[in-house]
């Protein structure tokens, strides 16, 4: 893919070390692209990188993460968006297993990661970990990830109930992340309906975007303290997404900020944006004011 400077997306993005006096231990990177010269359709991606360990070792495992990550989806032709971010998130896996092997403050460091594709207008989704992705469209909100968690898998068996799971002893312990002796296992589902089968959801890849859709990325500091309703009346209420992404930050530091908050929201230009820009195209070349 070619480097773009221009995104075809409304981008707006915060992270922030919280209120807990530890340091940030989260990662982010947006990019966008051009698929080729033969093929100039626009492309933007985003991941997320929650870093696991004591000391500096969050911190590098959630760099090593985002860099390697971005570097295997930047230097892709994009025409296997799966395999692409399968084969991405595996080699910053591995390379964050290397860099921790034999050095005693980053034994055991890793990371979560959720990433975002969007070429032209169609989604494509990869994440290992509970760091979450939601859709956004009008006035609905769907979580399209499902957590690598000890009390979401309680959930499933029905060892819990939903509202066990906000305060239970073993909400952050993570069943998957990155850097582990053995490769993640990335999961791809895609999930639009709750009701959907887990194949179902996985073949929802290269889900297609409407005007006006929004996606949200963030690490669990944000969805700890802040609920799905909370979080679609903010972006859909402030009066564009950098005030929504300070709004939500701001929200859950208020409710005590125990964690690292990162956001990156992303949203499709609405109906009537892509018809004032085609006009405007118009008007320029007929050479009208």
């Amino acid at each position: 893919m070619i480097r773009s400077s221009l995104p075809h997306v409304h981008v707006a993005a915060l992270s922030h070390a919280g209120m807990s006096g530890k340091n940030n231990e989260d990662r982010y990177a947006i990019s966008s692209f051009l698929l080729s010269k033969e093929d100039p359709r626009p492309a933007i991606f985003a991941v997320v990188a929650d870093g696991i360990g004591g000391h500096l070792a969050g911190e590098i495992a959630a760099e090593l993460a985002v860099n390697y990550i971005t570097a295997g989806v930047a230097e892709s032709n994009a025409k296997k968006p799966v395999k692409i971010l399968e084969t991405a998130i595996q080699n910053a896996s591995q390379s964050i297993a290397s860099h921790s092997a034999g050095n005693d403050d980053e034994n055991g460091m890793g990371a979560t990661c959720a990433c975002v594709w969007i070429i032209e207008n169609k989604l494509y989704t990869a994440y290992v970990g509970d760091s979450r992705i939601y859709l956004l469209r009008g006035k609905f909100i769907q979580q399209l990830t499902i957590d690598h968690t000890w009390v979401q898998e309680a959930f499933e068996k029905g060892i819990i109930t939903a509202e066990q799971m906000r305060d239970h002893p073993n909400l952050h312990v993570i069943r998957r992340y990155l850097g582990g002796i053995r490769l993640p296992d990335v999961d791809f589902r895609l999930r639009i309906d709750d009701a959907e089968s887990n194949e179902e959801s996985e073949n929802n890849q290269g889900f297609h975007l409407e005007p006006g859709d929004t996606i949200l990325l963030c690490t669990d500091g944000l969805t700890d303290l802040v609920w799905d309703d909370e979080i679609q009346k903010i972006i859909r209420t402030r009066k564009d997404m950098k005030a929504a992404a300070e709004a939500l930050v701001n929200l859950a530091n208020d409710r005590g900020g125990h964690d690292n908050i990162t956001v990156v929201i992303m949203s499709t230009p609405k109906l009537e944006e892509t018809l004032k820009k085609k006009r405007n195209i118009l008007d320029w070349l007929l050479g009208e004011d």
